[in-house]
């Protein structure tokens, strides 16, 4: 009958055993990140981690099931005014930045110290990364990770997929995912049909579509609504989409 051996490791090598196999997390981590960039390249997004946490956590606090509008399509099939309203709204310097635009945050620290109503300078490269990959949620550990895989995104992905991208994860009500989603659930009309009024006035409730809504829009949507639909044709219009 043989005997069970027992292993016993000092603390100076149990230390050293966990940090390589830490190590060793990190890497395939990476690896495994960095594999999923490079797939989710042309592979449509079946869900983002943003959805996932939505759903869970709706799980968690209530009885009730939390209903789940997503339906994804390809750029082609989203109407260019929609396209152009929320970069006229969210990011209007999307095709000159590399994932990071530090003069819209310079411009947003400025604005937050003198009014209450924050203003973000996160770019639709950093929303994209973040509601596919990571948390909601202020915190430094979250930025800190953000603009690494920011940057590795804006390396692999084109700027036509990194729209696509956020158009089709972007958040536009509770439970309502991408335009194609919501198109249908505010217009009865897919992505493809959205004129300018229309997809002005789902920029104006990003990102904050539980406070703003498309539905019972208020004062300051309208307003943000006009002031979208000047800032595309202060761009350009359809012909600013080239550009991507």
């Amino acid at each position: 009958m043989s005997k069970v051996r027992r292993v016993s490791w000092s603390p100076r090598q149990m230390k050293k055993r966990l940090k390589s196999l830490f190590c060793q997390l990190f890497i395939y981590g990476l690896l495994g990140i960095f594999a999923l960039t490079l797939l989710l390249r042309v592979a449509p997004v079946p869900f983002s981690a943003y959805m996932a946490q939505q759903v869970i956590g709706d799980w968690l606090q209530s009885e009730k099931d939390y209903e789940l509008r997503y339906q994804w399509v390809s750029l082609e099939e989203i109407a260019w005014p929609m396209q152009l309203a929320v970069i006229a709204a969210e990011d209007q310097r999307f095709v000159e930045h590399a994932g990071v635009d530090w003069a819209a945050i310079k411009s947003a620290v400025k604005n937050n110290k003198n009014t209450k109503r924050l203003r973000g300078g996160s770019t639709i490269s950093q929303q994209t990364v973040k509601n596919l990959y990571l948390w909601h949620g202020q915190s430094w550990l979250r930025k800190a990770i953000e603009l690494p895989l920011t940057f590795l995104v804006e390396m692999l992905w084109s700027k036509q997929r990194i729209l696509e991208v956020y158009l089709n994860i972007a958040e536009f009500g509770e439970g309502v995912f991408g335009v194609e989603a919501a198109s249908q659930y505010y217009f009865n009309k897919p992505a493809a049909k959205l004129n300018q009024q229309e997809a002005a006035l789902l920029a104006a409730v990003l990102p904050n579509p539980i406070i703003y809504q498309v539905k019972k829009p208020s004062a300051y949507v309208r307003h943000k609504q006009t002031w979208i639909l000047r800032q595309m044709r202060q761009l350009g219009g359809k012909n600013y989409l080239n550009q991507l």
